[in-house]
């Protein structure tokens, strides 16, 4: 009996781990969900309770040292590497995550946000953007060392 007490106390342990290795918070490697190709990492982190996403890395060809022409007011000409394009979103249940502010540098836009990981594959996330009732989803590939 006492073993089977041991045994359940370390499946317990390892399911803990295993959850708690499934988050959002990490670095993720966008697709273009036109194109197919990669076009930046995003590290991806709470603050505050709150979840943040910076551009750490471009991987386009050309544009690694891309600046915010398109954009307005402090963001006008800035680098796009280094800059927060997801800020203040907050956990919902389901694991969802919603915010206000998703930014995408290329089209100067701010969106509405829905973020999760894929209940199928937790090295994928599913990041959409709203813009009234348009939404449009992309899935970011987990960063593996």
């Amino acid at each position: 009996m006492k073993h089977h007490k041991l045994l359940f106390f370390f499946i317990g342990i390892f399911l803990i781990n295993f959850s708690f290795g499934q988050t959002v918070f990490d670095e993720w490697k966008t697709i273009d969900d036109r194109t197919g190709k990669p076009k930046g990492v995003i590290k991806i982190y709470k603050k505050d309770g709150k979840m943040y996403g910076d551009i750490v890395k471009i991987l386009e060809d050309g544009k690694e040292n891309f600046k915010c022409t398109k954009c307005e007011g402090d963001l006008k000409d800035k680098p796009v590497l280094g800059m927060t394009i997801i800020k203040a979103a907050e956990a919902h249940s389901g694991g969802e995550w919603k915010g206000k502010y998703l930014f995408d540098p290329e089209q100067a836009m701010t969106f509405r946000c829905k973020i999760w990981l894929n209940p199928d594959n937790p090295n994928e996330l599913k990041v959409r953007g709203y813009l009234a009732f348009i939404f449009r989803t992309q899935t970011w590939i987990r960063v593996k060392d």
